[in-house]
């Protein structure tokens, strides 16, 4: 029985939904990009860009994916032959790392494996290591995508004032903006990247660099930005074009706008970090109600270093592989693969997914995809323990 005709629902890890008011914004002629109210609304865009991280400092606007907001900071940080100290949790982290590495970057990788947070006592040490200071900047995801690990921003920031090092901290919050908190300012984060699919809800094609005083003048010499990713160039603009190197991503511009008023204005951003993080909850509730009478467990074992916005399975036996094939096709709902956990080709492969909980995303959302899940482990006899949805249930309707 095919039960997947009627609106499929795309429950991976970005792009995420899209509001309808996002889509219906982005529904329009071409604006005029010269003057007028495009240019009121992209001021008020930049404006609400601070808010969402929390920062009073610059922020630059890029036609680019969350790669290119990677390559935009990593032009402007560095010079050639400079040091970065990558602190990598997951596939994203060795990402930016290979990223930074092209560029002619030496890179010093501390990686803290796949299932638990960057251990700051570590990167205190690197540093401390470093006696003459070559080390440029800590590269960090506050959310690895793959992994679904999440990293302590400010005890890294801390461990790297207590080494008493002039490293800046550079954070990739593409999986966790709008998501997860992130508070740039008074967590002392120097360069901080996002993109616009996932948490900020609007179809991938912008990417975004914040950063700080102190950033802008430690790289005022760096050799390896080029006209198109110099973020001196967008920050300062004075004429209208500047702002993107060339046209601006008008469209992109106005879903932007809706989905800022909606997660600023509307529901608010401390709320939204409560939502992300009630549904998360309920996720790993069923979870571990599976795993009761199964070989199901979350990827990540310790709550407070799980993400908000994503969480990885483990489902042994090729059950996770089963169950994704099994929810697209009979039930309309589609799963994240398991990125970094393994190689496509190894086995492992099928031992994992991942269940994307981000952006414009509610309660009777996530309680389909738990009971969609749950109802593929019956028809394909993945065994599992019982009281899932029941468990998911209660951490909904709690106050």
């Amino acid at each position: 029985m095919n039960l997947s005709q009627g609106r499929p629902y795309l429950a991976i890890p970005g792009p995420s939904v899209i509001p309808d008011r996002v889509l219906n914004a982005m529904h329009r002629a071409s604006p005029n990009i010269y003057e007028g109210p495009l240019h009121d609304l992209t001021a008020t865009v930049f404006a609400d860009l601070r808010r969402v991280a929390r920062t009073t400092g610059h922020v630059a606007l890029y036609i680019a994916n969350g790669h290119g907001a990677w390559e935009a900071a990593n032009t402007n940080l560095f010079s050639r032959g400079d040091r970065a100290l990558v602190a990598a949790t997951g596939s994203f982290g060795h990402s930016w790392a290979n990223s930074v590495r092209r560029l002619g970057v030496e890179v010093e990788l501390l990686d803290f494996g796949k299932t638990s947070r960057a251990d700051a006592g570590r990167i205190e040490e690197a540093l401390r290591a470093d006696r003459e200071g070559r080390i440029k900047a800590v590269l960090l995801t506050q959310v690895d995508t793959a992994s679904t690990v999440l990293n302590d921003v400010a005890e890294v920031r801390r461990a790297i004032d207590a080494a008493g090092h002039s490293a800046l901290l550079a954070v990739d919050c593409i999986a966790s903006l709008g998501c997860d908190a992130f508070l740039m300012d008074d967590w002392g984060v120097d360069v901080m990247v996002a993109a616009s699919q996932k948490g900020l809800m609007v179809p991938p094609g912008l990417g975004f660099v914040w950063l700080s005083d102190k950033a802008l003048a430690a790289c005022a010499g760096s050799d390896l930005r080029t006209p198109y990713w110099d973020w001196t160039a967008r920050i300062n603009a004075t004429e209208y074009w500047q702002y993107f190197c060339g046209t601006a991503p008008t469209h992109h511009l106005y879903g932007l706008a809706e989905a800022l008023k909606m997660l600023l204005d509307e529901e608010g951003l401390d709320q939204a970090w409560a939502r992300h993080r009630r549904l998360a909850e309920a996720v790993w509730a069923a979870a571990g109600a599976w795993g009761q009478g199964g070989d199901i467990a979350l990827n990540v074992a310790r709550s407070g270093e799980r993400a908000g916005s994503v969480t990885s399975l483990r489902v042994g036996g090729g059950g996770a592989g089963q169950l994704r094939r099994w929810c697209e096709a009979v039930a309309g709902v589609t799963l994240g693969i398991p990125l970094g956990m393994a190689e496509p080709h190894e086995a492992a492969y099928g031992d994992y997914l991942r269940i994307g909980h981000m952006g414009h995303v509610n309660a009777h959302m996530v309680l389909g995809v738990l009971a969609t899940l749950e109802a593929g482990m019956t028809a394909l006899g993945v065994p599992h323990g019982p009281g899932a949805l029941d468990a998911a249930a209660a951490v909904i309707a709690a106050p």
